[in-house]
């Protein structure tokens, strides 16, 4: 794939974050930037998203909140949740 999809430094990171924490038998490298982590995609379920918060907020000391009225956006893809942690990540 050639444009926008292309997964950046930081997604590839995020990518084998959540793999490696959830155990998933998921070949990052068919992945992209917008690979949906909730149902299709990743196939992540709530469940699996509590455990990617906490992976993040330990990995990358951004804190997700479960209330977060902006939860469906920010998990929407690998991108989105990356951006999320980008902007938000304590330096």
């Amino acid at each position: 794939m050639f444009g926008s999809n292309l997964m950046n430094e930081n997604e590839i990171d995020l990518a084998r974050l959540i793999v490696e924490t959830l155990n998933l038998d998921f070949d990052i490298e068919t992945a992209d930037a917008n690979t949906p982590l909730y149902g299709e995609g990743f196939g992540l379920d709530s469940i699996d998203i509590l455990e990617v918060a906490l992976a993040v907020s330990q990995r990358y000391g951004v804190k997700l909140r479960s209330d977060d009225e902006n939860n469906v956006e920010i998990f929407k893809s690998l991108r989105a949740l990356s951006n999320y942690i980008q902007e938000n990540k304590q330096k």
